[in-house]
């Protein structure tokens, strides 16, 4: 038995019940992760909101995808690598784009610096190397952008945990994590 089920519009809270609605309208479908986190109203709604309040940021799509792809690939969340490498195809990025993102090898200067500092915040529990963080401003972008890539960072991290805990079955094309993830 899974610890979260994938959950059908019938089987959530009424409240979630128009959520539900109003992702089919946009996406065309309910994805796994979103039915999954509907297992908690209010952790459907936290992600959800949290999400497009940073949306409206300073990160335009592109850069979204880059940071949930470095993200993902940091914590191995074979969910959201394939989620996010079918949105980044969809936003302008090649398949070899969104590998390199993940690797923060990308040959895009602003690009490396945002994935690699993203990476680097993932893997350190919020710290990293002052040199990341030069470079990120270095680059061209702002202290607002920093707090917001804290915030992405948290994002993604929280949906890459879902994922783990509920196993999450992957609605999109599947794409696997280069690396394996380690345990401590």
């Amino acid at each position: 038995m899974k610890n979260l089920e994938i959950l059908s519009r019938e089987q959530v809270a009424p409240e979630t019940q128009g959520i539900f609605d109003a992702l089919k309208k946009k996406v065309g479908m309910v994805p796994n992760l979103y039915a999954t986190t509907a297992h908690s109203h209010a952790g459907l709604v936290s992600l959800l909101t949290l999400g497009e309040n940073l949306d409206g940021g300073e990160f335009n799509a592109k850069e979204g995808e880059a940071i949930a792809l470095a993200v993902a690939e940091t914590n191995a969340c074979t969910y959201c690598l394939s989620a996010h490498t079918a949105i980044g195809k969809m936003v302008g990025f090649s398949e070899e784009d969104t590998v390199k993102l993940r690797t923060g090898e990308i040959d895009d200067t602003k690009l490396a610096a945002l994935t690699k500092l993203a990476k680097a915040l993932t893997e350190n529990r919020g710290h990293a190397d002052q040199t990341l963080i030069d470079n990120f401003l270095a680059a061209g972008y702002s202290k607002a952008a920093l707090v917001e890539l804290v915030g992405h960072v948290v994002k993604n991290t929280f949906t890459n945990y879902i994922n783990h805990v509920a196993d999450t079955t992957v609605d999109f094309p599947l794409v696997k994590p280069l690396v394996t993830e380690t345990t401590a």
